[in-house]
């Protein structure tokens, strides 16, 4: 009995411990931004493991597997676009991967190399857009290239940012393009042949991350946020549409650019324009819901996040605004527990907040690591400066965090 208990305690252990390893997509497992461990709440140069320059541009987050991380550059204007592999323990470059694109029209803010590479145990991921391409690579994690596939162009003037994700044997790759002519597509990933596409009716480019929504009966969904048709449910193996709700406002053009997130039998997702209407929406899946049917349960639209994407904790849902003013909020209702502005930083916010442990972290457009508790007073805790730009997300593995700036990738040791 006692080898029996030894033998479980270990099988937990061992799952517990590859789960540490591993950050496969924009904001770790299932977009949820959450690690368990420990990191300072403020730091000097010293407490780095390493930094590594960075000589090519990007803003997309590190992606992380076992002792190995993985970022998306470009260089020349677009026309060279790469896939960097550095060794998690010692910074130092492991492989590059380079072939040639073109350049195109891109946001000021945004660059050739926004979208962040999705990762599973055998390959990487890449996705690159523009006018006349939707190239979509796989890489073995040792850098040589299995199979890449042109999907065709992307249309919308902002430039391409979107990220991939892996689902069981499928990549998903969503495609919402401006005033239509998109599609989502299901590809194998051994092969890169598309297993399903999915004509998109949308009316704006989008830059949100689909999330998986597992029902209580173990039925999955792949969710999509998109300003014109809300969110929408397609079932992953298929991509069979399973249903469509558009909540999100008309009257105007907006964009999703925060992703979808899960809490509990809810699914949040964000929609607005950078000066104007900005909705949070929490609805109910209809695999969940007790009349069968997709609904709305509650909604917010003051100080609401246009770019971060919210973080959910146990209790608390944490909206950090583009301006730097943090709204705390219960998951089930949308009730206020606190708001307030960070301390000490005016600037924009481009990152999307991640939690380490009980400490929430979330970089300033301007380099600035700011940290807070998670708790239901505001406390914030620390912030570091980095004196790099950063428009990208951290990615939290191996007990340490990631940081991608325009300058360099940096690994903050973990306690």
């Amino acid at each position: 009995m006692n080898s029996l208990f030894i033998i479980v305690g270990l099988l937990v252990f061992f799952s517990s411990s590859q789960a540490l390893e591993k950050w496969p997509r924009f904001r770790g497992n299932n977009g949820d931004g959450y690690d368990s461990c420990t990191i300072p709440s403020s730091w000097q140069k010293s407490s780095y493991r390493w930094s590594l320059p960075l000589s090519d541009q990007g803003h997309g987050s590190p992606s992380v597997w076992g002792k190995r991380v993985f970022i998306n550059s470009s260089t020349d204007q677009g026309r060279t676009r790469k896939i960097l592999c550095v060794n998690a323990t010692t910074g130092k470059e492991e492989w590059i991967q380079s072939y040639p694109a073109q350049t195109h029209k891109t946001h000021r803010f945004n660059s050739f190399a926004s979208s962040t590479p999705a990762l599973d145990a055998s390959h990487v991921y890449s996705v690159w857009g523009h006018d006349t391409q939707l190239m979509v690579t796989a890489h073995n994690h040792n850098g040589k290239l299995i199979w890449e596939r042109d999907l065709g162009g992307v249309k919308g003037g902002h430039g391409f940012a979107v990220s991939p994700i892996v689902f069981e044997d499928l990549l998903i790759v969503p495609n919402d393009q401006e005033k239509g002519g998109g599609a989502h597509y299901g590809l194998d990933c051994k092969t890169g042949k598309i297993h399903w596409q999915i004509p998109r009716a949308s009316k704006r480019l989008t830059y949100s991350t689909p999330c998986v929504f597992t029902s209580a009966k173990g039925k999955h969904e792949l969710i999509f946020t998109n300003w014109w048709l809300g969110f929408t449910s397609l079932e992953p193996q298929t991509g069979k549409q399973l249903w469509e709700l558009s909540v999100f406002g008309r009257p105007h053009s907006e964009r999703a650019i925060s992703s979808p997130i899960v809490a509990g039998d809810l699914v949040l997702g964000v929609c607005g324009f950078t000066t104007l209407d900005k909705h949070l929406v929490a609805i109910r899946p209809a695999s969940v819901s007790k009349t069968g049917k997709a609904e709305e349960v509650w909604r917010l639209e003051n100080t609401m996040p246009h770019i971060p994407t919210p973080l959910l904790t146990d209790n608390r849902l944490y909206l950090w605004a583009d301006s730097g003013v943090i709204t705390c909020i219960r998951p089930q209702d949308g009730k206020q527990v606190w708001k307030a502005r960070v301390e000490g930083v005016r600037d924009t916010f481009f990152s999307s907040p991640v939690r380490a442990g009980n400490k929430i972290f979330c970089v300033s457009a301007h380099g600035d690591v700011v940290s807070i508790a998670d708790s239901d007073q505001f406390q914030q805790l620390g912030i570091t400066e980095l004196g790099e730009i950063c428009r990208s997300t951290p990615a939290l593995a191996n007990g340490d965090l990631y940081i991608r700036t325009a300058e360099s990738l940096i690994c903050i040791k973990g306690e």
